[in-house]
């Protein structure tokens, strides 16, 4: 537990790609099996071990710490499985627990049995690994890496490469002895999924400055939509809805599945769809995280999906085909299917770059994030290339804000106000449209802080609520009408995009800002 609590802080305070990708080289190489395969299933979000619930374990540290300095520690600290680790009375000998002994022990455990073996290894363990322990069992193991990172540096103790690993990924289960026998020079393993997940192409941002070096006639573009990337797979008779990371969706679309009567692996957005709208995000989030959605919500909120490319059909691997290829087979396969719920993704039509920025700037829809750009000759291939694909999002909308409630932030921000709920002026009253927790530098973070120190006028644990007197820039690049905000909106993607130091807080934007929006949308 010592060596992976260890890679955990590391990684949490590494910022660079590189300087993760050889932490987690060095992990995965000198771990045994099998810590190993746990660890690697944990980092990839594939172990079930949430069986701790934050309530347990407030009651656990009750019966061992004064309930008084323990409010007044999570108040200053601000993250509860920091302030256990940190507060915890030290009583074992410091034994190193394997990781292997939590996951089996809490797999084999009654609800009844999680108290005891929480308190045990608590006193066993050190502040460091008594952190990463409530991480891990509460399911709230956040390090800042996707599932390509960890398996990019898995793939580094071996010859195999990342796209081939990716390819069989969702055959393994943690933890991945066959796997491991395999990078360390054994037999490639049998394919033992069936529908496989097959690793996506990935597109990098682009400005208009950026294409001027590239010539328009070379490049195909398409709508970018604000759904959710999926891969819709149908082999041997057994079909699966995969998200781009290779989650299998597939119960919570049955409406999906049952409509995916074809033989092959297509590539495309996951939306909400009534007749030919399309509706706002905020729709499909009522669809996502439902593991068996009623008949309710089915026919509320149907479900579509929108193609971008073939990867296989009819048992051909197409991925090696130029995009000009696969599209024409793509049509020609969705023509065959003949499915209501199964589109093709318009092909915009441009000879320049202005023109194409005249059509991104003024979409027919206001679910449409911008547009995609594809080289005609290029292949599919796994990652993000540099140069086949292009994303070109639309500007985003800017209204400015006055901060209303700070928050301490998580990890290394812990000791720091980085989260904070900014409002807009409805009446005489500001009223809360959002919260960001980024997009300022850390000078800028230092004097956030001070800000906040300085300017409490009230405490809610460890939520300070705040004079409002300070105005930011809020960038954002959504906008949705919500029942669960008094101020009726929400925003997508928000982001700090400059501190108004110098702005008297009643000449911030009106609600009207917003709503205005979303009246000239439609919704």
């Amino acid at each position: 537990m010592k060596a992976f609590a260890d890679l955990l802080e590391r990684l949490a305070f590494t910022p660079g790609r590189n300087a993760k990708l050889a932490l987690l080289e060095r992990y995965f190489r000198d771990t045994p099996d099998p810590d190993r395969g746990y660890a690697l299933a944990a980092l990839t979000g594939g172990l079930e071990t949430g069986q701790a619930k934050p309530a347990l374990l407030r009651a656990l540290v009750g019966e061992r710490v004064d309930p008084e300095l323990f409010a007044m520690s999570y108040h200053y600290v601000g993250d509860l499985a920091e302030t256990i680790a940190l507060i915890w009375p030290e009583r074992g000998t410091g034994r190193d627990i394997p990781l292997t002994e939590i996951v089996v022990a809490l797999s084999d455990a009654g609800k009844t049995d999680v108290p005891g073996l929480m308190t045990r290894w608590l006193d066993e363990l050190g502040p460091s690994e008594r952190f990463a322990l409530i991480k891990l069992v509460t399911g709230a193991l956040r390090v800042g890496i996707s599932t390509r990172l960890a398996l990019t540096g898995l793939a580094r103790i071996g010859q195999v490469p990342i796209e081939d690993i990716e390819e069989l990924w969702s055959g393994f289960e943690p933890p991945f002895a066959p796997l491991f026998t395999w990078l360390e020079g054994g037999p490639r393993p049998e394919v033992t999924a069936r529908a496989p997940f097959r690793p996506v192409m990935l597109s990098t941002p682009v400005t208009q400055e950026d294409l001027s070096a590239l010539d328009p006639a070379a490049y195909a573009a398409e709508w970018k939509w604000d759904g959710i990337r999926i891969q819709a797979v149908s082999e041997g008779g057994t079909a699966k809805l995969y998200t781009r990371t290779g989650e299998d969706i597939s119960g919570s679309f049955p409406d999906i599945v049952e409509r995916m009567c074809f033989d092959g692996a297509l590539d495309g957005e996951l939306l909400i769809k009534r007749d030919t709208s399309v509706a706002p995000f905020s729709d499909l989030q009522k669809r996502l995280g439902r593991k068996a959605p009623t008949k309710a919500i089915l026919s509320s909120h149907p479900a579509a999906v929108r193609i971008y490319d073939v990867m296989t059909w009819a048992g051909e691997d197409m991925r090696p085909l130029p995009w000009s290829e696969r599209r024409l087979r793509l049509e020609q396969a969705l023509a065959d299917l003949d499915e209501p719920r199964f589109d093709v993704s318009e092909r915009l039509e441009f000879t320049d770059w202005d023109g194409l920025a005249a059509l991104r700037a003024d979409p027919p829809a206001a679910v449409i994030e911008g547009v995609m750009l594809k080289r005609l000759d290029s292949a599919y291939t796994a990652g993000r290339p540099r140069g086949p694909w292009f994303k070109w999002k639309r500007d985003p909308m800017i209204v400015d804000a006055v901060i209303l409630y700070a928050q301490r932030g998580h990890g290394k921000r812990s000791g720091f106000y980085s989260d904070f709920t900014f409002g807009l002026w409805d009446g005489d009253t500001l009223v809360p449209v959002g919260k960001a927790y980024s997009g300022f530098t850390d000078e800028e973070l230092n004097r956030l802080d001070r800000f906040v120190r300085a300017n409490t006028i009230d405490r809610f644990g460890p939520v300070r609520s705040l004079k409002a007197t300070l105005v930011v820039e809020v960038a954002f690049e959504g906008l949705n009408r919500s029942t669960r905000h008094k101020s009726g909106v929400a925003m997508r993607f928000p982001r700090i995009s400059r501190i108004r130091w110098d702005k008297p807080a009643g000449e911030a934007d009106r609600l009207t800002a917003l709503t205005d929006i979303l009246d000239g949308m439609g919704a």
